[in-house]
């Protein structure tokens, strides 16, 4: 199993307490260190589209130029700004055998992951 995200974000760290409570290993892939791939950014479009994994709701989208926000018009557009801003990216993004989910919910944790 792997898991994408930011060491110092919250929602991150709150994935990886549960996992190790749980007793659940897993690769860790630091967004800010390693960056990420546009073939794995297209791949988790494909799967679930980028709508699901661009937080919207975060600092950096928030703080980007109107300009850049309206020049989000494709995937393509939307795939190349994840890349360059990875803090944009839904937290922490979890796959495990076919498995794809962004974000912690421990419901689904317990279903999925145990």
């Amino acid at each position: 199993m792997k898991v994408y995200g930011i060491t110092n974000c919250n929602t991150v760290k709150k994935a990886l307490d549960w996992l190790k409570s749980n007793n659940v290993a897993y690769e860790f892939h630091d967004f800010k260190k390693l960056g990420v791939s546009a073939e794995k950014l297209q791949e988790w479009n494909e799967k679930a589209g980028y709508e699901k994994f661009m937080n919207k709701q975060g600092l950096t989208w928030k703080q980007l130029d109107p300009a850049v926000k309206d020049s989000v018009k494709t995937s393509a557009d939307a795939l190349k700004l994840l890349q360059e801003k990875t803090s944009m990216i839904k937290r922490p993004v979890i796959e495990k055998d076919g498995f794809l989910f962004f974000g912690f919910d421990e419901a689904v944790y317990s279903r999925e992951l145990k």
